[in-house]
């Protein structure tokens, strides 16, 4: 997970211990961090172990696009940016790759929802609007 906040009331901080606490594995990278809850945190996309083929993208908006090119250099092939940090510039990038794309989507609305984020979600499957 790209963008995990030093700051634990940041969406960034909030979401990675949400879904670490539900189950989710994930590898945290920030090159201001050298571990988060005793797991080591990446610099970079380009530091993360080479078996890492999927990559959830949680960063302001000016840092996304640099963030996806490292991934599609490194060759991850699942990357899913969170809705607010995606950007026309990113979007351009992955255009015509062959990699596996969700955009505009809220994590904590599709990984073991609760509260507000079940709620959210059941509204979008009953209007039609959930990703398949």
């Amino acid at each position: 997970m790209a963008g995990v906040s030093r700051n634990p009331k940041k969406f960034g901080r909030v979401a990675y211990e949400e879904l670490t606490r539900k189950g989710m594995t994930l590898i945290p990278v920030n090159p201001n961090m050298d571990s988060i809850n005793g797991t080591p945190c990446y610099a970079s996309i380009s530091q993360l172990p080479e078996e890492v083929r999927s990559l959830l993208i949680m960063t302001k908006k000016d840092q996304t696009a640099k963030v996806l090119q490292e991934a599609l250099e490194k060759g991850i092939s699942n990357i899913w940016i969170q809705q607010a940090s995606d950007t026309p510039e990113a979007l351009a990038l992955a255009k015509g790759t062959a990699i596996n794309l969700v955009t505009k989507e809220c994590i904590r609305m599709h990984y073991k929802p609760d509260s507000f984020h079940k709620f959210h979600r059941n509204l979008k499957k009953f209007f039609g609007r959930l990703p398949k």
